[in-house]
């Protein structure tokens, strides 16, 4: 095994004759020095003579003084002006539109024209197109989720993927389809990369959905989610809290229609042990529904 021969450092005269070299010729000086004073003199030197005069009589004038400060307290009496408000979130113009368009509607085609012309709500811009409703608008039953998902944006109806075919085994379960009910959304444009909804968009979205429900006049309610839930019912209560329990929803006539919260489809999906909450739920439309008939 060879090893490698260690070199020894360079000696003290091959080391100073580096730094010779280098320019540095004092290791130590008994005063401290200013480089950056050096360097503004050397500047300085080789700037023509009457730039340079104009650059010391400017530094010898006096700085301006600055105004004298308003005291404190004289600072609280007057505050400065403060910018205008914004406006609070839904915008008041397009709400007020959208509140205009769906009480004119007269009918469930009118309303889907209106909805088709708003431009009120930025995820109409976004949006491939406008998922309005599905199933038979004379259906007793009416469900409602929160806003369309890819595959629906694509085909321009509700629940047509993984979600909408749980959500039709259900409904054959207790003798109901896309036939005897009508689906629709709070909200009927698809938020981009499916996210959640703002508050702002789901406010400008309420009047249509209100007004399609006040149109299809349906016996039963059935809200799909917490957030369609929390938006028709007009609670803050979480999903898992509310499900199961018959609510209410009233319309802008007064009409009263009893409303089952339940959960999502796609959450089924995430949590299958949930299913039998929803399940639960569903039994308890077919017993109301019964009632009414």
């Amino acid at each position: 095994m060879t090893s490698t021969a260690r070199q020894d450092p360079p000696g003290l005269a091959e080391l100073f004759a580096f730094y010779a070299e280098a320019g540095a010729y004092d290791a130590l000086t008994e005063e401290p020095v200013d480089r950056l004073a050096e360097g503004a003199r050397a500047a300085q030197a080789a700037q023509p003579p009457a730039q340079a005069a104009a650059r010391q009589a400017a530094d010898s004038e006096p700085a301006p003084s600055a105004a004298p400060r308003a005291p404190f307290r004289d600072q609280q009496a007057s505050p400065a002006p403060r910018p205008a408000a914004t406006a609070a979130v839904p915008d008041e113009a397009q709400a007020a539109l959208a509140r205009e368009l769906a009480g004119n509607a007269a009918t469930l085609d009118e309303l889907r024209q209106h909805m088709a012309a708003f431009d009120g709500c930025n995820l109409k811009f976004t949006a491939k197109s406008m998922v309005f409703a599905d199933g038979n608008p004379d259906g007793a039953v009416m469900l409602v989720g929160e806003a369309p998902g890819r595959d629906e944006d694509i085909e321009g109806l509700p629940f047509v993927g993984r979600s909408g075919q749980l959500l039709d085994r259900i409904l054959a379960a207790i003798g109901l389809d896309r036939t005897t009910v009508y689906i629709a959304n709070v909200i009927p444009w698809r938020p981009p990369g499916n996210r959640t909804p703002t508050p702002h968009e789901t406010e400008i979205c309420r009047p249509f959905i209100e007004r399609q429900i006040e149109l299809a006049n349906p016996k039963l309610l059935v809200t799909l989610g917490g957030p369609s839930a929390k938006t028709l019912l007009n609670t803050t209560e979480g999903i898992l809290r509310l499900r199961g329990n018959w609510r209410s929803h009233t319309t802008k006539a007064g009409t009263v229609i009893p409303a089952m919260p339940t959960l999502h489809p796609a959450y089924l999906l995430r949590n299958p042990a949930h299913k039998k909450l929803a399940w639960r739920d569903f039994l308890e439309v077919k017993a109301k529904l019964r009632s009414l008939t």
